[in-house]
């Protein structure tokens, strides 16, 4: 992406794209026709499950007020107790926080490049996938990373932070 487009692209989406770059990260964001804010919208605009989707979730730390960011794959719930036991006490963070802290918007917020570096957990579950597609600074806006990409552009650990997937339910019985 040349400079020229970046300067055409949100304010969010060129600090994420300037924050790839720096990285040496090989795909830069790429701007989709709609927008993407839900882990359901952003695979079907991609044409990938909704696992493939690493959705930032961001949560108030009630001690100091710091944001707390869990990527974590698209199909699957953030289970807070797991978070707790990483980083102590959090709540929810309202879109003010959200937008104040990460600098981006609700359906946005990229993984890297926070006007505030959070604390940041990566959940291993999206290491079950070669490639997820992770938002770009902008609901329109999304790049693809191989899941052990986000450990090394942010610096975060892999733990297990979810819910465990209910299992398939059971054929019903014939009558």
């Amino acid at each position: 992406m040349c400079g020229a487009e970046l300067k055409n692209l949100p304010e969010g989406v060129q600090r994420v794209a300037a924050a790839l770059q720096a990285q040496g990260h090989p795909h830069m964001p790429q701007m989709l026709d709609d927008a993407a804010r839900t882990a359901q919208q952003a695979a079907d605009a991609l044409g990938i499950l909704v696992g493939q989707v690493a959705k930032s979730i961001i949560f108030r730390r009630k001690s100091d007020d710091v944001a707390v960011l869990v990527v974590t794959s698209g199909d699957r719930r953030v289970d807070e107790k797991k978070v707790e036991a990483h980083v102590g006490k959090v709540g929810r963070a309202d879109a003010e926080f959200v937008k104040a802290r990460t600098g981006f918007s609700i359906g946005g917020v990229s993984p890297l490049a926070h006007a505030t570096p959070p604390v940041t957990l990566i959940d291993r579950d999206l290491l079950r996938f070669d490639v997820v597609w992770a938002a770009a600074g902008h609901p329109h806006s999304v790049f693809p990373l191989h899941p052990s990409d986000l450990t090394r552009l942010t610096g975060a650990p892999v733990v297990d932070v979810v819910q465990e997937p209910a299992p398939p339910s059971a054929p019903a019985a014939a009558a």
